[in-house]
């Protein structure tokens, strides 16, 4: 029987307004399709969130604390963060980074998410991430071509699996998409940190503390 997977239900507050505790901290494992339109319950399950086998992973993928973020490659606010988190993840050990590529920010987002995703296939969505990520500039579409060969990626198969894999890749956007429109995020980057709810910006200290909090109540 489900549980009442993410869904925000009987928040609490902490040290920080945006900051909100997952419901009775219980995520529903499962949940099956269904003809009608998705719910809360059927898109917020452990697997689909923390466990998709299709999003990719950074840090540490055996670690007892996962931290799932929402990000779109000409968001700035993103491009700040991602050197402090990903330096937080590293000096933690013990941190999981699942990565969910969420354009929401035009067509230019998309067709970046979009060859990020796809140039998973050839093993290099890490560099062609940080690649997009490492830059200051708005991406224009040859601007994406230029940093990902740039990155090393080979752009002829990238080409054939942007074309061949496009159902995959569509439908782990839509499937990002989904989940962080349940949990009421309306914009990007945003988190799920353990069992805390982090629509926003963090600094490194309030990573690091939220990343304890979470790990208490993991144990409670």
């Amino acid at each position: 029987m489900a549980g009442s997977g993410f869904r925000n239900k009987g928040l609490v507050p902490t040290r920080r307004a945006a900051l909100t505790l997952i419901g009775a901290g219980a995520l529903a494992v499962g949940g099956g399709a269904s003809a009608c339109a998705a719910t809360d319950d059927e898109v917020l399950t452990e697997a689909k969130v923390l466990r998709d086998p299709d999003t990719p992973v950074a840090g540490n993928p055996d670690g007892n604390i996962t931290i799932v973020e929402w990000s779109d490659y000409n968001c700035p606010y993103c491009r700040k963060l991602e050197p402090e988190l990903r330096q937080v993840v590293q000096d933690d050990g013990k941190v999981r980074l699942v990565m969910k590529d969420w354009p929401i920010l035009g067509p230019v987002s998309v067709t970046a998410a979009r060859t990020a995703l796809a140039a998973k296939f050839q093993g290099k969505y890490h560099q062609a991430h940080d690649a997009m990520m490492g830059v200051s500039s708005r991406l224009t579409d040859p601007r994406i071509n230029e940093l990902l060969a740039g990155a090393g990626v080979d752009m002829e198969r990238l080409k054939r699996d942007l074309t061949g894999r496009a159902r995959d890749i569509d439908a782990i956007l839509k499937r990002n998409n989904e989940q962080a429109e349940a949990f009421g995020f309306r914009g990007t980057p945003a988190f799920i940190v353990g069992k805390y709810r982090v629509p926003g910006v963090l600094s490194m200290t309030e990573f690091e503390q939220v990343i304890a909090d979470a790990r208490k109540a993991k144990m409670n």
